[in-house]
């Protein structure tokens, strides 16, 4: 059965018992006030037949109809009744009566069945010493109305209940209309096509009605929709991640294997030509072949760095990061003559941090490759190193053209290219960003990057935990906190 159905089911029996203890009280206590007043009848008038029973030896006066009055005389355990006397057939219930009222100092009342006649109310009171009157009054009057009583009772709670479950019923089930609902929506919901990547739910359960708890309800389900909502389009934008990254992984290794498989081809037939022209070839594919091998290191990098259970490729240990970036500096002048470079190192002696030596040199290098390649020749280029708070900084800055503003959000993903004319050759394969996010990341920091025309920022933030920060210089080191140029 529907819950509303339960409801008003157990409405109704639940009704059922109040009116039952309800009902039988009320008979119960209207049958205690009947023949309370019937026994005050009975001493009422028994004060008026005492006297004419004094006056006269036995009740002249006729009781009510049906009424039986009678006068014994009592000694000992002999009873005899006065005569005449307006008595039943079957006298035995009043003189049992008179037997012990003779030998009680209060006035007695009882029911007793008389045969013939049906139940009676008895009352003796003593007319004088040996001598009592008893009187009968028939409860009949008294069970009819109480049987009147409890059919009134029994039709009135009847209908009572048929009304307490029909409306009731309904007022439930309108009660009830929102979860409906908001089972109908769940029932759309699960009847929609999940497996669409950029499909969101159409469908929200909404209504005003139900109370405060049906309210917290459908708030909490339009809640639980929206994390779904969520959780489709990060799985949607995850799935078009991956297949952008699978097409653009397949075309970055299909034209170093395609040069590869062709210079192959030419050096066969060149084999017998001069050995200029093969080794020329030779170095072609050994380049083709490097820039394949850097391509697959730095994918499988990537993907060892986004893999939550392998742990990250990580090998720290206490090293200078203001050496670090000197070290990188000085690679990068040698690399690139064209760009001007400058170092300055704000830190208060060397600043020794747990991390990673090689890989946080690969995120330098990326960087510093990064504003050489997308700025012309001549581009002023500037590292500067700096400890704010609880991290330490490295900002890599270049006066270049700036990032485009529908560029800047994606930046950092996988195999995005700025300038989407630039070579191969120069331009590289586009993850060099994605791989310094990763391997920061790895460390517990994370990279930023701000741009306008004239001032690109790339600024890396690693956490100081387990620094070690020198009073002295190294020997053979540059002092700290001046200017390099």
């Amino acid at each position: 059965m529907r819950l509303g159905t339960r409801l008003a089911l157990g409405l109704g029996v639940l009704s059922l018992a109040v009116f039952a203890v309800v009902g039988t009280a009320l008979t119960a206590y209207m049958r205690d006030y009947l023949q309370q007043q019937l026994g005050d009848q009975l001493k009422l008038i028994q004060t008026v037949q005492a006297k004419d029973a004094a006056a006269h030896g036995t009740v002249r006066r006729k009781p009510y109809y049906g009424w039986f009055t009678a006068v014994y005389d009592v000694s000992g355990d002999s009873v005899s009744l006065r005569r005449p006397a307006d008595v039943p057939d079957d006298t035995r219930p009043l003189s049992e009566l008179a037997r012990a009222m003779a030998h009680s100092d209060t006035e007695l009342m009882r029911t007793a069945r008389i045969d013939g006649e049906g139940t009676y109310r008895l009352r003796g009171c003593e007319v004088e010493p040996g001598v009592v009157l008893v009187s009968a009054a028939p409860v009949e009057d008294v069970e009819k109305t109480v049987e009147r009583l409890v059919t009134v009772q029994v039709v009135v709670f009847a209908l009572a209940l048929a009304a307490l479950v029909v409306f009731g019923r309904r007022m439930l089930r309108r009660g009830l209309q929102p979860l409906s609902d908001m089972a109908h929506t769940a029932h759309g919901i699960a009847s929609h096509d999940l497996t669409e990547s950029a499909a969101r739910l159409p469908l929200r359960a909404d209504g005003r009605d139900g109370g405060r708890e049906v309210a917290e309800l459908r708030t909490a389900f339009n809640t639980m929709l929206e994390h779904i909502d969520d959780s489709l389009a990060v799985r949607a934008r995850a799935e078009q991640r991956l297949r952008r990254f699978v097409a653009d992984a397949s075309h970055e290794l299909r034209t170093p294997l395609m040069s590869v498989r062709g210079y192959a081809d030419l050096f066969q037939y060149a084999a017998a030509n001069e050995p200029a022209e093969r080794e020329r070839h030779l170095a072609r594919l050994r380049a083709e072949a490097a820039r394949m091998g850097v391509l697959l290191d730095d994918l499988l990098l990537l993907a060892r760095l986004d893999s939550a259970e392998a742990e990250a490729p990580l090998r720290t240990a206490d090293t200078d990061l203001t050496e670090l970036v000197r070290q990188a500096a000085d690679a990068f002048r040698a690399a690139r003559p064209t760009h001007p470079l400058t170092v300055t190192a704000r830190a208060p002696g060397p600043l020794v941090l747990p991390l990673d030596p090689q890989r946080v040199r690969q995120v330098l290098d990326n960087l510093l490759a990064n504003a050489a390649v997308h700025t012309p020749a001549g581009t002023p280029v500037s590292v500067e190193v700096a400890v704010s708070g609880d991290a330490a900084l490295v900002r890599v800055a270049d006066a270049g053209p700036g990032i485009p503003a529908e560029d800047r959000e994606r930046v950092f993903d996988r195999f995005r290219r700025v300038d989407k004319a630039r070579s191969r050759d120069r331009g590289g394969s586009g993850l060099g960003l994605s791989v310094a996010r990763s391997l920061v990341r790895a460390h517990g920091g994370d990279i930023t990057l701000t741009t306008e025309p004239g001032a690109t920022v790339f600024t890396v933030r690693l956490p100081l935990r387990g620094v070690r920060r020198g009073s002295g210089r190294p020997p053979g080191r540059r002092p700290t906190g001046l200017t390099e140029p």
